[in-house]
């Protein structure tokens, strides 16, 4: 059977940049499901998008829908026929939804019982009849974070829908969305090729985009905008600020992208070059140059929408936009350097960090508390510096640069305390307490900086559960995720063997008058919640069973179970690995809760009971110390020696023995050695 090639464009008014990868995303989505549901198969699948366009071309789709047997169920034997074995008025009317005869109808066996079906022939249809219904479908389910609705139609988009091209196998899709009906017209650039132009099929669609000034595929654009940046930013005698964000956001703005290289006065170099790159980034979009040093350069690179003839009136018109942003910066750099971040920090009382939780001030005086502690406990040696920098981390909030600029936050504390002439140590922990902004992000370097920036997260997390703002499926505006993971990763790059449970038991009785929920529940919900993560974490670099099992027998202290964790992982190698699981988990079995008394050696029956607990008490010692050490995977080698002692004592001896002191006491010998083994994993967990 010939395959032919489907192709759809959706043109629109410009869609805003951060819309248009889920979006392309979800529509190779769902026609992927479409098709599938359609029983019609399909080769490579490939979706395009500028801001005036979505696109999606689909290789290789038969021309007719194959032929099918579909069975459908109905009623039970029981509901089906009567005492006498007569069709009842279910099996009746079930045969007439289907078609068919009632004598057409048999019995099948399923899960639940004995069912009436019906096995019919359904005839393939042409899959352009099947198209015209699927993609109507596919259009209205492309999800946007919003979408709009125009004149009085009752469609909604992410902006109005101008046109649709829809192809199979060159002739038109026909459907309709809104008002506008699907054909062969697309259009080109809105500025240098406005107007209309036919399209054949998708190698045509692409000649035609770039004779009208539109590169459809957004790596390319990604690949010209990259080239341009960096070849323009030689030109000055230094380097583009390498930038991938900022280059996914200006890729999705234009449609035939043209880079041009603007200056701004040195003067604005006094302002750290945080605030310069920031403000040239966040707010104008412009891509920052560096030299060898790593020093910001007067300039900046932009990417505009269109060719120009005359670049010089781009780049004066958008050197004076910049010139008004960095002024305004300049400004508030100033202002801001005549007022001490710690003459800052009573303004924080006047700010409400969250409606049930206080103020910034109270936030800080929590988790400067929770930071004391955690210094108290790692190295107190750094407590005097670590109270210094909980209690100044905040003070920049109350900045007019960083009310101007948030994302500067911490930077902007930073910078100030260096002016102000506070030991670097100090000035560096204040910006890195935010640290990681993102996952997989940068890590504070400093003790100092990790134990406010633990604290601070903590506070966070343990606030929001105690008042009730817990994360959903779909909802985490507080980011208290990310705030977890951030501690998680924490904690394991320093390897700081501190309780987590502890940790959480003090912030929540920092935060005791600001709770809507009792203390316990609070506690119990946050160290699941932090369970959850680590778990998750750990799961995508190891087995998931392995995992949960060293998670169950403990999860306070973090690197103990990673540590845990990764000599399970070494251990599934060792040739007794699976003998030993399938035994432990037979002891788990038997013992259930276990049974606390002492093992009696002189109530022993049997050569192997006595070899059993020789074998125990001669590794116990051993096993101790390498847990005591940390030394996991030894421990776990030298427990692999009880292997032969165990299978033979289960060869040997029945444990659930008639006489109950006898069968307490071998009870009472497994559970001494399920308890040892219980101390680094729980087995029976293990797949």
């Amino acid at each position: 059977m010939s395959t032919k090639e489907l192709f759809l464009e959706i043109g629109t008014e410009e869609i805003p940049a951060g819309f248009i990868p889920r979006a392309m995303a979800e529509m190779e989505t769902v026609i992927r499901r479409e098709l599938t549901n359609a029983r019609l198969s399909f080769g490579e699948i490939k979706t395009m998008a500028t801001p005036r366009r979505l696109a999606l071309v689909v290789k290789d789709i038969p021309a007719m829908q194959p032929d099918a047997e579909i069975t459908a169920t109905g009623p039970s034997k029981k509901a089906a026929y009567d005492n006498e074995g007569r069709p009842t008025r279910a099996a009746e009317g079930f045969a007439r939804g289907q078609g068919v005869d009632v004598s057409d109808l048999k019995l099948v066996v399923t899960e639940k019982g004995e069912y009436l079906a019906v096995t019919k022939l359904e005839t393939g249809r042409p899959t352009h009849e099947l198209l015209a219904s699927m993609l109507p479908k596919l259009v209205t389910e492309i999800p946007f974070k919003k979408s709009m609705r125009w004149g009085n139609l009752d469609v909604r988009f992410a902006r109005p829908v101008h046109w649709i091209v829809a192809l199979f196998d060159g002739a038109v899709v026909p459907f309709a969305f809104g008002n506008v009906e699907s054909g062969t017209i697309s259009r080109g650039h809105r500025f240098m090729a406005n107007h209309t132009f036919p399209v054949r099929d998708f190698s045509h669609y692409l000649e035609e985009c770039e004779r009208h000034f539109v590169i459809v595929d957004p790596e390319r654009r990604k690949e010209v905008i990259r080239r341009e940046t960096h070849r323009l930013a030689k030109t000055t005698g230094g380097h583009l600020l390498p930038d991938e964000e900022l280059l996914e956001q200006v890729a999705y703005l234009v449609e035939y992208p043209s880079a041009v290289l603007g200056t701004f006065s040195p003067d604005f170099l006094a302002v750290p070059k945080e605030v310069l790159i920031t403000s040239m980034r966040s707010h104008q979009r412009y891509f920052s140059v560096v030299d060898e040093n790593g020093k910001l350069m007067p300039c900046f690179i932009t990417i505009n929408n269109t060719l120009t003839e005359d670049p010089t009136v781009v780049v004066r018109g958008n050197e004076r936009v910049l010139r008004a942003r960095l002024s305004d910066a300049r400004f508030f750099f100033d202002e801001d350097r005549k007022i001490s971040l710690e003459s800052r920090v009573e303004s924080l009382k006047a700010v409400v960090y969250q409606q049930k939780l206080g103020t910034s001030y109270e936030k800080m005086e929590r988790f400067r508390a929770l930071a004391k502690s955690l210094s108290d406990f790692l190295n107190p040696s750094l407590t005097p510096m670590v109270e210094q920098v909980a209690y100044l981390c905040k003070a920049d909030l109350v900045t007019g640069m960083v009310g101007e600029f948030p994302e500067v936050q911490g930077v902007m504390g930073r910078e100030y305390a260096l002016l102000e002439g506070l030991p670097a140590d100090v000035a560096n922990a204040i910006a890195e307490h935010y640290l990681p902004i993102q996952a997989g992000g940068e890590l504070p370097a400093s003790d100092v900086g990790a134990f406010v920036s633990i604290s601070d997260k903590l506070d966070t997390i343990c606030g929001c559960f105690g008042v009730g703002l817990i994360p959903t499926g779909s909802a985490d505006p507080y980011a208290l995720r990310r705030s977890a993971i951030g501690i998680i990763n924490i904690i394991l790059d320093k390897g700081y063997h501190i309780s987590l449970e502890q940790g959480i038991d003090k912030a929540v009785r920092l935060l005791a008058d600001k709770l809507a929920r009792p203390a316990a529940e609070v506690k119990s919900d946050v160290l699941e919640f932090f369970r959850g993560r680590f778990v998750n974490m750990m799961a995508e670099q190891y087995p998931t069973d392995v995992v949960e099992s060293a998670v169950s027998v403990g999860f306070a202290d973090l690197v103990e179970v990673a540590a845990r964790i990764r000599a399970l992982v070494a251990f599934t190698d060792h040739p007794d690995f699976e003998a030993l699981a399938v035994a432990f988990k037979r002891i788990g079995n038997i013992i259930k809760g276990g049974v606390d008394i002492p093992v009696a050696p002189g109530l022993f029956q049997d050569q192997s009971e006595q070899a059993l607990h020789d074998a125990f008490l001669q590794v116990r010692g051993d096993v101790e110390g390498h847990i005591a050490n940390g030394q996991w995977q030894d421990a776990l080698s030298v427990i692999a020696t009880l292997r032969g002692p165990v299978d033979r004592f289960f060869d040997k001896v029945m444990v659930m023995a008639e006489d109950q002191q006898v069968r307490d006491n071998r009870l009472a010998l497994l559970t001494v050695i399920a308890r040892m083994f219980g101390r680094i994993a729980d087995f029976s967990r293990i797949a």
